[in-house]
């Protein structure tokens, strides 16, 4: 059986490499898979259901993304009984007490505003992994 993975939705090429370098500076081992819009996400998520593989331990996710966005993608994955429990971590440039009320109110473990600053970023994400799969007790 193939260890899980670490499913990130980021359109952006700058900031999944600082999603990479934070796993990297962390030890972090998990495969990383990258979906650069909500539909290429929700195809990898509704694959790994019920699959052999199983669900990604965390999902990273950026809100503003092409085709269906992030906030289409929290709502349908909360949908999906073996995607309940998977811990979604937002990871948006938006501030905005809007999007924030959404994403909790439809289901995110936790919601954090990207850092403009690449050394803030990276702190950031590496605080992130340390937490989510450092600290925390993942259903396996």
């Amino acid at each position: 059986m193939q260890p899980r993975h670490i499913l990130v939705m980021e359109d952006a090429d700058d900031d999944f490499d600082t999603v990479q370098d934070a796993a990297r500076h962390v030890g972090i081992v998990h495969p990383i898979v990258r979906a650069t819009s909500g539909d290429q996400c929700l195809r990898l998520l509704s694959s790994t259901t019920g699959s052999r593989h199983g669900p990604p331990l965390v999902l990273l996710l950026d809100l503003n993304t092409p085709g269906d966005d992030g906030r289409g993608v929290l709502h349908q994955a909360r949908s999906v009984e073996g995607l309940r429990t998977l811990p979604i971590i937002v990871l948006s440039g938006s501030a905005n007490p809007r999007d924030l009320q959404f994403c909790y109110a439809n289901g995110a473990n936790a919601y954090h505003v990207k850092p403009v600053i690449h050394a803030l970023h990276l702190q950031l994400l590496q605080q992130v992994f340390a937490y989510w799969l450092g600290s925390v007790v993942l259903v396996s």
